[in-house]
């Protein structure tokens, strides 16, 4: 019987890990099959972490001296925001912490997820060799790359790749070059011109060739839909959907940090709160 293919995930954060860290690592620790690294210069977080959740310390000095050493010349990570640029580029740039993983993926802290190998199954990653979970564009919170030299260097068929690297401006290189609506309305890569050739750009363009095979498919919610329920690592939406991951990047803006001394098996989430229940029979009209 074929083993289950191996899955690694690696999040860089830059400052004290915010409140809703807990709730990542508590969605971390019901994917068992998964491993993830955060890389963080926090020196003050304590609190103990499941087997699968691995915190690896360095400065943001340290990570663009190793940057520039795997990427062969000098780049200019200027803080934490601008390391959304290099996420294409974490399987050369972090190799050493990806060996015998058969996929590597970039993803966000901001994030709670429900069952990853629901959705991220072995057919799935035996055919593919990057999986998208947004339909229209490449998500930075989540993609996943084959771990292969050829994918773990994709990033350098975009011709503005060393341009990026090597400025301190953010140009969200990860996704689109900030050009977002027009891939939601399902306009081709050739009709959209960025400042810089995008690794959704560089995605269709080597799909078209025939180099890569990727999977896009939508299997996030964002936003603050409301009417989610996560329990035991499974997280549904209007008690009917199963979702891969839940983005908090509104409901973070949105609601005030919660203590997270203890987190439930069984929570709910609104647009602008996160419900904490000890009564398992939830129903979703409450709120």
């Amino acid at each position: 019987m074929n083993q289950p293919k191996t899955i690694a995930l690696l999040s860089c954060y830059i400052g004290k890990l915010p409140w809703y860290f807990d709730y990542f690592v508590h969605s971390c620790r019901f994917n068992p099959s998964v491993d993830f690294c955060i890389i963080s210069n926090d020196l003050n977080y304590s609190k103990p972490l499941p087997h699968n959740v691995k915190l690896v310390r360095k400065t943001l000095v340290e990570i663009n001296v190793l940057a520039g050493e795997k990427l062969g010349f000098a780049v200019n990570i200027s803080d934490g925001y601008k390391l959304c640029d290099f996420k294409p580029a974490y399987g050369l740039v972090f190799s050493d912490l990806l060996k015998g993983y058969d996929f590597w993926g970039h993803c966000d802290v901001d994030i709670i997820f429900g069952n990853i190998r629901s959705f991220m199954t072995d057919d799935l990653l035996e055919e593919y060799d990057l999986i998208s979970v947004r339909p229209d564009w490449i998500p930075g919170c989540f993609l996943l790359f084959k771990n292969t030299p050829k994918m773990n260097t994709l990033f350098t068929y975009s011709k503005d790749y060393k341009k990026v690297f090597s400025s301190k401006v953010h140009y969200c290189f990860d996704e689109t070059n900030f050009a977002h609506v027009a891939f939601e309305e399902g306009k081709t890569y050739h009709e959209i011109t960025t400042e810089i050739e995008s690794m959704m750009h560089v995605v269709k363009k080597m799909e078209e060739s025939g180099y890569i095979n990727p999977y896009f498919d939508l299997h996030i919610i964002e936003g603050i839909p409301g009417k989610l329920k996560w329990e035991n690592g499974i997280l549904t939406y209007r008690n009917k959907y199963e979702v891969l991951l839940y983005h908090l990047i509104r409901l973070k803006k949105n609601m005030l940090p919660r203590r997270t001394d203890h987190i439930p098996e069984i929570f709910t989430i609104s647009p602008t709160k996160i419900y904490h229940k000890a009564n398992s029979k939830i129903t979703l009209n409450e709120f």
